[in-house]
């Protein structure tokens, strides 16, 4: 945990005397991602200034016995590589509602439980001379009042830019 923290804080110093390229304004479109299940994120960028912007989320997950739907809103700053290449990192929060199925005395049911939590988000971006935007990134989650503690979201995302 302190690693992460060193790790965010460190980022975000030499951020600030990095030069980032112009972010689009707005940006829609879809994440797939791998986080207890696999499942499809709808995903809007907002632009809150020229190196940083706003990402939130609303995604579903599911595996054999559970589905998830949350959501997630992130700060980013925004740094240019070279060119079309960017990477991005920030901090964010969320909430979602877990269905699962119980079992007991040969019956079937199923049982719900909200949670909230907090991430973080690296990754890298690639935006193209027409208005899309392919991006990989990495989500760890710190859950608060759920069974699992840390949960690991990797994904990969394209998103229209206007």
């Amino acid at each position: 945990m302190k690693k992460s923290i060193l790790i965010l804080l460190t980022s975000i110093a030499f951020g600030f005397n990095a030069h980032a390229q112009k972010i689009a304004e707005n940006a829609i479109g879809l994440r797939l991602s791998e986080s207890n299940g696999f499942g499809p994120e709808v995903n809007y960028q907002r632009a809150l200034g020229e190196s940083n912007r706003l990402e939130l989320g609303l995604a579903w997950h599911s595996e054999r016995y559970w589905d998830d739907v949350k959501f997630t809103g992130i700060y980013q700053w925004v740094w240019n590589i070279d060119g079309g290449f960017n990477w991005y990192t920030g901090p964010g929060l969320g909430a979602g509602i877990e269905t699962y199925d119980r079992y007991s005395d040969d019956d079937r049911y199923k049982e719900s439980e909200a949670f909230a939590f907090f991430t973080g988000d690296v990754g890298i971006e690639y935006n193209f001379d027409f208005p899309l935007l392919i991006s990989f990134d990495f989500r760890p989650q710190i859950n608060l009042n759920y069974r699992d503690d840390v949960n690991f979201d990797v994904g990969i995302s394209a998103r229209y830019q206007f």
